[in-house]
């Protein structure tokens, strides 16, 4: 049995025997300085004065979670030791009134030196 011979493809385009050299650049690289916006000095955010450190520390957290549909969680922090968690939505509401009792009486937000002098 003999190989089948393959199609004849038939190709309007006549291609070269050798191959072409690129062409050469229209532009030269420039040295120098860039053209553009880049060089017109755009202010970056590495200045010192964003950091500025105010004296302000957190000291309590509230952490609320209420998916839509779902059963609401929260969690109240604070630097003193207190600790606390609620689930469903009457505890919830319970501990954020807490917590906002809590601020007040918080012994690290509110020194009591102060107060027994006046």
């Amino acid at each position: 049995m003999t190989a089948p011979t393959p199609p004849s493809l038939d190709c309007p385009t006549k291609t070269p025997n050798r191959p072409h050299a690129a062409p050469p650049p229209v532009d030269t690289a420039a040295v120098g300085e860039p053209t553009g916006a880049a060089r017109k000095g755009v202010r970056t955010a590495c200045s010192s004065d964003l950091h500025v450190d105010d004296g302000r520390r957190p000291v309590a957290w509230l952490h609320i979670v209420a998916p839509r549909g779902a059963v609401p969680t929260a969690t109240s922090r604070c630097v003193c030791g207190r600790d606390r968690s609620a689930v469903g939505r009457p505890r919830v509401l319970a501990l954020i009134d807490d917590h906002a009792a809590h601020r007040d009486a918080c012994p690290l937000r509110n020194s009591q030196e102060g107060r027994a002098a006046a």
